[in-house]
């Protein structure tokens, strides 16, 4: 067994414990190894120890590591550009980083054009970090209701990232985010069909999943320093 393949296996079972700890079926969470730092022998370990889905933040990288790997699903995670649109969509089985109305009308545009409609995530920076990106969670129902006038978008839910502290410091973050989630999807906006929170990596995972997180994004774990 490759290193990457027991490291992933601790993080399965850790997403297990977390899950059982709150009384969630830890099928209902989905583990996207964060490839950013790994070349293409860390990624087919990866694969062949049975993961799924891969998170790159980077356009070129991403771009590359679809090309040679097309049979699993890969995230976009990073900041996306409003140029680079073009380069992601379609290719990417979930945005991530959508963290204004601005970049969720050119994703609509280049969706359009390629006849594709592209699943997103609101990015919302709960924490109010300057150095996060992401919109404050008063602009988020602004930005929900603008995609309801966007044919090529399909907003799945919502994203954050929070502060590098110790996990109980953060939980608070997941909370809101769940608790804004769970606001949102009340409000029932016709068309939108709100599934996911992607919120906690390698540093905070477990209190994301006893939060509500649906997915997690980890690098380090799985994949070493």
């Amino acid at each position: 067994m490759s290193q990457v393949a027991e490291r992933y296996e601790s993080v399965r079972r850790r997403v297990r414990d977390a899950a059982d700890a709150v009384g969630r079926d830890a099928d209902d969470i989905t583990i996207v190894a964060v490839a950013k730092t790994v070349g293409p022998p860390e990624v087919r370990d990866a694969v062949a120890a049975g993961v799924t889905d891969f998170g790159e933040n980077r356009v070129q990288e991403f771009v590359a590591k679809c090309g040679l790997f097309p049979d699993v699903r890969w995230h976009f995670i990073g900041t996306l550009q409003s140029n680079k649109v073009q380069h992601v969509v379609g290719k990417a089985s979930l945005i991530h980083s959508v963290d204004s109305l601005h970049l969720l009308e050119r994703i609509d545009r280049v969706a359009g054009a390629l006849g594709v409609v592209q699943p997103v995530l609101l990015q919302v920076n709960v924490s109010h970090e300057g150095s996060k990106h992401g919109v404050d969670r008063m602009e988020v129902e602004e930005m929900l209701r603008g995609s309801l006038e966007l044919p090529g978008v399909s907003v799945r839910g919502l994203m954050t990232m929070a502060p590098l502290a110790r996990p109980e410091s953060v939980r608070w973050v997941f909370r809101e985010l769940r608790q804004l989630f769970e606001s949102l999807s009340a409000m029932r906006f016709n068309g939108v069909e709100m599934t996911e929170l992607s919120m906690g990596m390698t540093n905070d995972f477990g209190v994301a999943i006893e939060e509500g997180a649906t997915i997690v994004r980890i690098g380090r774990a799985i994949f070493g320093r």
